[in-house]
Order: structure tokens, then C-alpha cells, then sequence
């Protein structure tokens, strides 16, 4: 059980050690940017405003009941408007108060916001097949890399799914969520890290709900190639990482 110690610590709440630490924050040092920039030359794609009347299952209790982690997808694309509420659910800003605080979709340690969302997009009507990141405050996609192959890069990438092998590459888009772990280090230091990872639960959980509204099926990635992932999406593996993925894709019906 001694090799499980300092994992197990690490789950725990640190919050005494934390009151003896000055953060850079309380030293006085500028926060880093809240959203992560970008060249102004880049393909930038508006999404369509985020419409409700597309939602196929408004009962928040049958969501929660229904959801599972699908992994069988139909071939059939999903749609702009779809992919849109999707990443609103997950990532959307709601308000941004006078300091420049942004509230969003999800809950957030201190509202630091450490992710940046990437998509791996296969099928979705309307866009190219490649990587591209989602800009929150503009609610629109920044175009990256285009991939043809890009369904075989993902499934090299994901590694030996244990249930359904080979699962990913089949979905319309799948989810990369980075983190750029000194937003929230700036302010809480080292116990930044788990709060990281519980919030990242959170965005994940809307991901799931959100497709259950759509009646998408979506499976949560946490088996993949670290390296391999950050390098694909252009991510210097320290300030900026992987942390989580998923994929998306409209349910197979089963004969």
C-alpha cells in the first residue's frame, strides 16, 4: 500500500499548507491571460447562435437517467447548430463582470478557467475535416490544422480502448480540453492541481448531459498518447498539456 501514499495525499484537501504559502497573486504579479490569444489571421468560423428548439430531450431527470458512455456512432454527421450548443454547455461564458471575470456553463475553482478546448472534427456538417480550438469570449472556432486522415491519427492517438477497441475514430468529433495550469497556480499555488482536475470533471459531465439532451452518444478518453496528442495540437507539453478527452457521435441503433 506505500507506493498508493503520495497519490492518496494528493487527493486530499490542503488547505493549511495553502494558508502558509503567498501565492503570485498576493505577491503582486500580473494574472495570465484569461483566455488563451490568437493570430487575427486565422480561419475563424462563427457558430450559429445557440438555439434550444434543437434540444431532442428537455427532462434534466431523464438526461441524467439515460446517459451512458456510448461507444458505437452511426456514420451520420452532426450538425453545426448541435456542435455549437455543445460547446457553449461546456465552455459558454454567461456573463463577464466589470474585473473581467467570466462566469460560464460550468463551475470553476475562483473562476481561473484553466481549459482550452480543441476538437478533432471527422463529421460535423460544414466544416473541413482537421483540429480546431473553440474561442469562448467570441463563441466561434479557430481553424488549425487541416488532417484527411485525421479518423486514423485520433485512433493512433487513443491508444487500445479496453471495451469497444477503435471506438474513437469512428465518433463525428471528439473533445481535446488542455489545461494551462499556471491560471490557477497563480492563485491557489500547489493545491491548484486538484482543483484542476475536479473542474475538469465538470465540463466533461456537461459534455455528457448536453449530448444526452441531443440524444448523442459521448464517451469520456482518458487512455491516450500524452506526447503524441500535445504535439499533433501544437501544445508545449508544461504550460499547456492535455488533461481529458471525449468523443461525440450520433448512437448507433442496434438491429
Amino acid at each position: 500500500m506505500k507506493r498508493y501514499e503520495a497519490e492518496r495525499k494528493f487527493l486530499k484537501s490542503n488547505f493549511n499548507e495553502f494558508k502558509n504559502i503567498k501565492t503570485d497573486k498576493a505577491k503582486g504579479l500580473p494574472q495570465p491571460d484569461r483566455v488563451k490569444p490568437y493570430d487575427l489571421k486565422s480561419r475563424i468560423i462563427s457558430l450559429p447562435a445557440v438555439d434550444p428548439e434543437i434540444i431532442k430531450k428537455r427532462d434534466i431527470y431523464q438526461c441524467i437517467g439515460d446517459r451512458r458512455s456510448n461507444r458505437l456512432y452511426s456514420e451520420e454527421a452532426i450538425s453545426l447548430e448541435e456542435l455549437s450548443y455543445l460547446l457553449w454547455a461546456t465552455q459558454g461564458i454567461t456573463l463577464t463582470n466589470k474585473a473581467g471575470i467570466t462566469f460560464r456553463t460550468v463551475p470553476c475553482s475562483g473562476a481561473t478557467h484553466s481549459f482550452e478546448t480543441y476538437l478533432f472534427i471527422m463529421n460535423v456538417t460544414g466544416l473541413d475535416k482537421g483540429i480546431y480550438r473553440y474561442l469562448p469570449v467570441e463563441h466561434k472556432l479557430m481553424f488549425i490544422l487541416p488532417i484527411d486522415d485525421i479518423d486514423r491519427r485520433l485512433d493512433t492517438i487513443s491508444l487500445d480502448q479496453p471495451f469497444v477497441p477503435h471506438f474513437t475514430k469512428k465518433s463525428a468529433v471528439a473533445f481535446a480540453w488542455s489545461t494551462i495550469p499556471y491560471r490557477s497556480e497563480w492563485k491557489y499555488d500547489i493545491t491548484a492541481h486538484k482543483k484542476i482536475l475536479i473542474d475538469v470533471g465538470h465540463i466533461c459531465q456537461n459534455l455528457y448531459l448536453s449530448g444526452e439532451s441531443l440524444n448523442l452518444g459521448v464517451c469520456a478518453i482518458g487512455i491516450y498518447d500524452q506526447e503524441a496528442v500535445d504535439n499533433l495540437l501544437q501544445l508545449d507539453g508544461e504550460e499547456e498539456f492535455i488533461i481529458y478527452m471525449a468523443a461525440v457521435g450520433r448512437k448507433r441503433v442496434l438491429q
